[in-house]
């Protein structure tokens, strides 16, 4: 693998850091965000013109197939916006191994919410807590009001484990 596209990985692996932190803490996850992993797994794959074409008809597959579970409510737009953001530089077993690796990392984020709804409810967590103790205290009272999973941070493993796995 050339410097280059090391570059690429640890530029990639730094927007996913910032995507899931972001997620977290907003439940947004940005359009520029996006676009700039699309950019960079398109530029990881300029030398291979026919694995880019390969990636982006998977891509454009998965587009649709999630656009359908987000208009049913399944699926967020921004997680759409990221798993196809994603796939565009992946070939085409590169996103079999994404999808599958976030599928588990969003069973393990699943079952600690669940874990999560179960634990008493804090209290405000007081000026100079933990920022452990702010995000269980924020998290837990998203749960009271049934708030949605913070799935980018999912994707953003299944994203990191993908690339660290195709190597620096």
């Amino acid at each position: 693998m050339s410097w280059v596209s090391s570059i690429i990985s640890i530029l990639e692996i730094s927007l996913l850091l910032y995507v899931a932190t972001l997620d977290v803490a907003t439940r947004t996850i940005r359009n520029d965000v996006c676009l700039l992993l699309a950019l960079l797994g398109i530029a990881r794959q300029l030398a291979s013109p026919m694995q880019l074409a390969e990636s982006l008809i998977a891509a454009t597959l998965l587009f649709l197939l999630l656009l359908a579970l987000y208009q049913r409510g399944g699926i967020g737009g921004g997680d759409v916006k990221l798993l196809v953001a994603l796939a565009i530089g992946l070939p085409p077993t590169g996103l079999i191994e994404l999808l599958a690796v976030t599928a588990l990392a969003g069973g393990v984020l699943a079952l600690v919410h669940l874990v999560m709804r179960v634990l008493p409810y804090p209290k405000l967590a007081p000026v100079g807590s933990s920022l452990a103790r702010r995000v269980y205290a924020i998290e837990r009272w998203r749960h009271v009001r049934h708030a949605p999973l913070p799935y980018g941070v999912a994707i953003a493993c299944g994203g990191i484990w993908t690339i660290s796995s195709r190597g620096f």
